[in-house]
């Protein structure tokens, strides 16, 4: 996939030459994740536990897809972010959302004093935060993905941003999401830019992803200091329960 108007920064390469933003799950999963890997072939994939994402590589063919079936199980449904090829016949599209990365080009990042590291002790809070703002895949082991940030009124967690894909040289910022009845305080907000500080802390730069329908959070991280890089789609496609000579799509193991 060739650049739009690719940033200077890690990973960049002439127009027309990957970028590792172009395929982030695959340059996770093959770099820093590397150890959280599960692998078939050339598909890569995170636990169940910790995200939804499998990567396919750049160019995949019947064999990769063959892998992927593999991997995910027989008419499971496989999560694929920034995947712009076409799906095999027998697979099916069951989600398609058009979606934009941004990355940094001036965010004025900054701690947060009001901040707390979150680790897995507060992973019961996070998912119920996360089940009542819904900002996207979060599960019980996400946590190990990168820093979380949260902000705590009376104890309880109202709000928190973390870090998810960690292509080479670049950081993902997610799960940005604020308790319904204390938004407006610009919480979400310093939390971006608390995380977008640690990342920078560390070498590295800032991007995430946002649905294209979502104008106001896109025009907010663009006030911030993040710009559009290239346009994306999230989908989920649905392997195949059987292959096309009629046996199942995963052979299963004779017992012997």
């Amino acid at each position: 996939m060739s650049i739009v108007s690719s940033p200077d920064g890690p990973g960049r390469t002439a127009v027309g030459a990957p970028h590792v933003l172009d395929n982030p799950a695959m340059a996770s999963l093959a770099g820093p994740h590397a150890h959280l890997a599960e692998r078939r072939g050339r598909v890569r994939r995170y636990p169940v536990d910790v995200s939804p994402w499998l990567a396919l590589p750049d160019d995949p063919d019947a064999r990769d897809w063959a892998d992927l079936a593999a991997l995910a199980g027989p008419g499971a449904g496989v999560p694929l972010a920034g995947f712009s090829g076409d799906v095999p016949a027998d697979w099916e599209v069951t989600f398609r959302v058009e979606g934009v990365q941004l990355v940094d080009d001036g965010v004025a990042a900054a701690p947060e004093p009001e901040a707390v590291l979150l680790g897995p002790a507060d992973v019961p809070e996070m998912l119920d935060l996360v089940s009542r703002t819904r900002p996207g895949p979060f599960l019980p082991r996400t946590v190990e993905l990168g820093t979380y940030l949260g902000i705590r009124r009376g104890g309880a967690l109202i709000a928190m941003a973390g870090e998810r894909l960690h292509p080479p040289g670049w950081t993902e910022i997610s799960a940005v999401c604020t308790d319904p009845a204390f938004r407006g305080e610009g919480l979400a907000t310093r939390l971006v830019l608390a995380v977008a500080h640690g990342v920078r802390e560390r070498g590295e730069t800032p991007f995430l992803h946002a649905s294209a329908a979502n104008t106001n959070a896109i025009r907010l991280y663009e006030s911030l200091g993040f710009r559009l890089r290239r346009r994306t789609a999230f989908l989920e496609a649905r392997a195949p329960q059987r292959r096309a000579d009629g046996r199942p799509a995963v052979p299963v193991p004779q017992p012997g």
